[in-house]
């Protein structure tokens, strides 16, 4: 999974190929509206008013194309006294990915507040947010399968093709479920994405100060550990598959992430539990429906002719981002402040 998808060059997100949109393999909450990323803003903003008022930084892990960054910093230049403090750090490996974000955000004159790097330790430590959307669950994952004791599945080459092989789990592998407390009924297979525990690991020691917000779609362990298949998914030209070992490099590869892991070993880390629940009542506690109410109006009272962006199907529109966040989760943690009220935690979940 880590060769079919970041291999220099050859790998699906190491090469120039479209990703997103139309032409691309999937969407993202960002690129369906500019309204995720005003809504997410909105947050944000809460959080630095929490925080003192002072310089805040935002990071944010694999931006994409851009597109959220440009729609949170866009709301946020309208909030002058935030906007002169605020500082916005992309951690992006992939070269082609970079120069699309530069492309965009520079026709927003947004540039001066950018900054890229390759690693979150040339930030360190981070005053602000650190921020994903839909980074977890790519990351490669071992798959195991549970037999007479936990087996790995490995891949192996033959009569050209792939097959599959199981091998005795590692510890570590048997640890990770040991420490969430989940035991595998005979027969179902599962994802362990032990670079997931050492992102937050990282991500934990890099924030001095401040808040984690995790966007991506998941479960905790109790909902994630259900499915005697496993949840390994592939995305090619907006058709689902299962099919891992076919157009390898063309196509993405994801599993559901584990919010129970970022959660556990996060607090291993340092970090502690603000709450956790679906992307549609973390949009709605951050007003979603009084900012749609809003634009319906404005749209309604614009000149059809002067500005036709503001005749389209907000209701759609609406479905369609409520629809995906119902599947997508939002985990929020903090570090080095109280207990903090956060207006899309209003409607949060127990994290089992």
């Amino acid at each position: 999974m880590e060769m079919a998808l970041y291999y220099p060059e050859e790998g699906y997100y190491a090469s120039a190929c479209n990703k997103l949109g139309m032409d691309g393999d999937f969407y993202t909450s960002p690129y369906l509206t500019r309204l995720f990323g005003d809504m997410l803003a909105g947050q944000l903003e809460e959080m630095w008013r929490n925080m003192g008022c002072g310089p805040f930084t935002i990071v944010e892990y694999g931006a994409g194309t851009g597109l959220l960054c440009r729609d949170i910093l866009v709301r946020l230049r309208d909030h002058r006294e935030m906007f002169q403090v605020l500082q916005y750090v992309i951690i992006e490996k992939s070269g082609p990915m970079r120069q699309r974000e530069r492309e965009l955000l520079a026709a927003e004159g947004l540039l001066h507040k950018l900054r890229w790097e390759i690693s979150i330790d040339a930030v360190a430590p981070v005053q602000g947010c650190i921020l994903s959307n839909e980074l977890v669950d790519n990351f490669a994952v071992h798959q195991v399968v549970m037999e007479d004791e936990l087996m790995e599945v490995f891949v192996g080459y033959e009569n050209q093709g792939f097959v599959e092989r199981l091998r005795p789990a590692t510890t570590d592998l048997k640890n990770y479920l040991s420490e969430l407390q989940v035991t595998l009924p005979r027969g179902f297979r599962a994802e362990i994405n032990l670079e997931a525990t050492r992102w937050i690991k990282e991500v934990s020691a890099a924030l001095g100060h401040g808040f984690v917000i995790t966007i991506d779609y998941g479960n905790s362990s109790s909902g994630l550990y259900t499915r005697s298949e496993g949840t390994l998914t592939c995305y090619h030209r907006h058709q689902v598959n299962h099919s891992p070992y076919e157009a390898v490099g063309e196509q993405d590869i994801t599993s559901d992430v584990n919010f129970s892991a970022l959660d556990h070993w996060g607090r291993q880390g340092g970090l502690e539990h603000c709450g956790f629940t679906s992307q549609t009542r973390f949009l709605q506690g951050l007003g979603l429906n009084r900012r749609l109410q809003q634009l319906e109006r404005e749209a309604a009272e614009a000149d059809a002719a002067a500005d036709l962006a503001r005749q389209i199907d907000l209701r759609k529109l609406y479905t369609l981002l409520i629809g995906m966040g119902n599947k997508f989760k939002v985990l929020i943690q903090r570090k080095g402040l109280g207990r903090q009220f956060l207006s899309g935690l209003q409607f949060a979940q127990v994290l089992a």
